[in-house]
């Protein structure tokens, strides 16, 4: 029987109000999240003078450690604080973060090989970037526990909220990349990565001042317990936020001591994978065992992809600066703002690509979950492929129409429709269930190994400055050609064999393919 779910005062256009409110503030964090990522590398090399290669490695250090924070803080708030108040905190320090990379200090200069920079800047930069990626620990994973929260197990509206949840997501990285990387570029650093911390504390002070319509979603899980003196008098959830604070100090090290992360990751990676093939031979079921050795060799393909997609950060950015014509239909972008292509074409294409799933399933034509990984990787490849073709057309002066990286960009997000919205799907049905966090934790550990190994890739693509720091941009070219031409035939290559092999290995999932239709929520 069909059941009329109708509007309740706590409800607005048929979902709880509390979903507008998660909405604006994750657009709003999004917005600054993005805002400043879209700015980083181009700070990294056109204001501290950072070569090529040593800002990949900060890049991919800083995005290694934002994707890994939130398995520790996502813990700490299911288990201690409760997701409200970890969004709160987390909010907190995202705004100090965001406003400290407002002090750019001077310019580095160049005396001949020699680059100078201002130590105590410098240092404030590296403590800003530690404040951000603590607070993205603390918030990211709790405000979207609770959009889950809002809603019964079996509530039919729960796949339409995540859905909207997830649009906020793409709207607020879209308007950040086309509004702060202008103003970045434009008119100064400061203005921009400003205008990423007015995001913040909008979206700080839209869930303060909307929280009273969460009803008990995020609240602490034991109240009473956490009030209680712990240490010293201190209560359990004074020394969580000490704590934090304290995560700060370690993420202001790591960022400055880079290797040492790489060397974690690789440690911790090699440790559970090993682990995961020892407990799947050694106390699983047989299905349970083919089950969880799908979700290693699945979330081993996703490494693939996202390592590749992370380019659009680093080395696609520095190659849109040096080489891409960047007017379009008239309008002259900077190259920041040429971020917003992947967000548009998200919000865009996630409901053709929602329906297209439909119509195959009712056809019994659906790729299966493997064969869409396949897809996934196979049309990041064709990405690479269209930029190596793009080159090929440059002018004698070096400079390559915009549309093959727009083509590119639309190649990308296409891979990331067939691939994303399946990844956290897949872990969960799949996993055993007295591990699956253990397999949830591995699953965004791979996310920021992804990022460690998007730095080590595109060092490949480093290009190394004249005197006076100006660069050949023919020469240019042909380095950005053979590195984009090594990723697509690595990553078609790879998307052809994981379609080769999807049969055979959705055989051992042991159950009838079914997708989670979700807008992807740009990790």
């Amino acid at each position: 029987m069909n059941t009329l779910i109708e509007d309740s005062p706590k409800e607005f256009f048929g979902h709880p109000r509390g979903l507008y409110i998660l909405f604006f503030a994750e657009m709003w964090e999004r917005f600054s999240y993005y805002g400043m990522r879209s700015l980083l590398i181009f700070y990294l090399t056109q204001h501290l003078l950072f070569g090529d290669a040593e800002a990949f490695g900060i890049v991919a250090t800083y995005g290694a450690l934002v994707y890994l924070m939130p398995v520790i803080g996502g813990i700490v708030a299911d288990r201690y604080i409760g997701f409200r108040k970890a969004v709160i905190f987390g909010a907190v320090l995202l705004c100090i973060g965001h406003f400290g990379m407002v002090f750019e200090g001077e310019p580095a200069t160049r005396v001949g090989e020699a680059v100078y920079r201002n130590a105590g800047y410098l240092q404030g930069f590296y403590f800003s970037l530690a404040f951000i990626i603590m607070g993205v620990g603390f918030l990211k994973p709790s405000i979207s526990n609770m959009v889950g929260q809002l809603y019964g197990e079996n509530d039919p509206r729960r796949d339409g909220g995540f859905t909207i949840f997830y649009m906020g997501i793409n709207l607020g990285a879209m308007l950040a990349s086309l509004v702060a990387g202008y103003l970045g570029q434009t008119y100064g650093w400061a203005y921009g990565f400003g205008l990423a911390g007015i995001g913040m504390v909008a979206g700080l002070i839209t869930f303060v001042k909307g929280q009273h319509w969460l009803g008990e979603a995020g609240v602490p899980p034991n109240p009473a317990r956490l009030a209680e003196p712990f240490l010293a008098g201190f209560s359990r959830e004074k020394i969580i936020y000490f704590c934090g604070l304290l995560g700060v100090i370690v993420a202001w090290q790591l960022m400055q001591h880079r290797e040492g992360v790489g060397i974690l990751l690789i440690a911790t990676a090699a440790i559970a994978v090993v682990g995961i093939i020892w407990y799947s031979i050694a106390k699983c079921t047989p299905v349970e065992r083919d089950r969880m050795l799908v979700v290693l060799y699945l979330t081993t393909v996703s490494v693939v992809f996202w390592s590749f997609f992370e380019q659009a950060g680093s080395s696609i950015s520095l190659f849109t600066e040096r080489n891409i014509n960047k007017e379009i239909l008239g309008v002259n972008l900077t190259s920041a703002q040429f971020h917003f292509f992947n967000p548009a074409f998200i919000i865009l294409l996630a409901p053709f690509f929602s329906w297209l799933w439909v119509a195959l399933f009712n056809r019994g034509l659906e790729p299966s979950t493997p064969a869409k990984f396949g897809l996934g990787v196979l049309q990041m490849g064709m990405g690479f492929a269209v930029l190596v073709y793009g080159i090929s057309t440059a002018s004698a002066e070096g400079i390559v129409p915009a549309y093959w990286i727009v083509g590119a960009y639309f190649l990308f997000t296409t891979g990331e429709l067939c691939l994303s919205p399946v990844g956290l799907s897949m872990v969960t049905r799949l996993s055993v269930t007295r591990v699956l966090g253990l397999m949830m934790g591995v699953w965004f550990l791979s996310a920021s190994l992804s990022s460690y190994v998007a730095g080590i890739i595109a060092a490949a693509a480093s290009i190394h400055s004249t005197d006076g720091g100006n660069f050949d941009r023919t020469a240019a070219l042909v380095v950005y050609s053979e590195t984009f031409g090594m990723l697509a035939k690595i990553a078609i290559g790879v998307g052809l064999l994981v379609m080769l092999l999807a049969p055979f290995v959705h055989r051992y999932m042991h159950e009838p393919d079914a997708q989670t239709r979700a807008i992807p929520n740009n990790r």
